[in-house]
Order: structure tokens, then sequence, then C-alpha cells
């Protein structure tokens, strides 16, 4: 958890407050739904919350320079700065909200959650996953053992993968930059 904290603050060290805000919010919010309240009430002010957090970072800047526009008005506002996988991890935490209000989830404790949440290496590129594909799996004892196969499987595609990347791409970035900058438009 903490290293993809890490990883996600990296960019935008501001942006660890939001996600730990959802984190805590929507978890929050599924142990009250999970103990059989089962207000419909709840689950909509949650939805409420996750679609206007990602409609105001996703939207605001959209929405404000169109009226501008529209009512041919000066109307500005600081430029908002998309937060990395924004939607992924709200349209996680709905799908969580869903279930758990339709009896779904089992009890999973707060640092699964978390973790399923900000998994780094699926949080920037997804795809979205389902809380019952993955969490089981931080709960088995065998994921927790080193397997140094493993590792090494890993090593070896990360080091075929940044071969490609500064061996292959950054030559050719010279030839193909120098095609798009020639090329008749």
């Amino acid at each position: 958890i903490l290293a993809s904290l890490f990883f996600y603050g990296y960019w935008n060290i501001s942006y660890i407050v939001l996600i730990i805000f959802s984190i805590l919010f929507n978890y929050s919010l599924a142990r009250l739904l999970f103990s059989k309240f089962e207000s419909k009430l709840a689950l909509i002010f949650g939805l409420i919350v996750n679609v206007s957090l990602l409609a105001y970072f996703k939207y605001s800047n959209f929405l404000v320079d169109n009226l501008s526009q529209i009512l041919n008005l000066t109307i500005s506002i600081e430029p908002i700065i998309l937060p990395l996988a924004i939607s992924f991890f709200t349209f996680q935490q709905i799908a969580f909200l869903v279930d758990s209000w339709k009896n779904k989830v089992k009890d999973y404790n707060f640092l699964n959650y978390a973790l399923f949440i900000v998994f780094f290496p699926q949080l920037i590129a997804g795809p979205i996953i389902h809380h019952s594909n993955i969490i089981p799996q931080f709960k088995q004892l065998s994921n927790l053992l080193v397997d140094y196969k493993n590792i090494l499987l890993g090593l070896l595609i990360f080091s075929i993968g940044l071969f490609k990347k500064v061996i292959i791409a950054d030559t050719l970035l010279v030839v193909v930059n120098n095609g798009f900058d020639h090329s008749i438009s």
C-alpha cells in the first residue's frame, strides 16, 4: 500500500489526499451497507459523491470554458490537472459499493480493500477489476512467499521492455520525428 501510494504521489503529491479520502469514504460506506444497512439513500449518496469528484476533476475546465463562450463572459478558473487514474479507482469503488449494497461482498479488512484500490501495477493502466477477482488473492498465504522464479521472470520481461524502449524506440525516434517534421499537410 505504501509503495503504491508513493508511486501514485510521485507525479503529484497533493492527489494522495484525494485517493486516501476516496478509500476511507468508500470503505466506511461499504461497511455500513455490508452491515445490513440496506438503504438506497446511503448508496445513492455514495454514488453522488464518487461521480461528483470524478466530474469535478474531469469536466470543470470544459464546463467553465464552454459556458464562458456561450454566455460571452470572461469566466476563468485555475486549470485543474486530472488526477492519475481517477476513473479507474472511482469506478472500482462504485462497483464495490453496489456489491456491498447487494450483499455480494465478503467481509474484507481495510488493508486488503486499500491495496485493491491502489495496487499500482493495475492502477494507471487498468483494467477495472472486480473485488472478488483480486482481494481473495491478497489473502492467500502462498502469495506472501517470495518466489525467485517469478522475480527472475519479471526481471527478464522488464529487461526486454527496457531494451525495446531504449535501444529500438529511442533510436528510431530521430527517423520518425524527421518524417513527421517533413510530412505533407
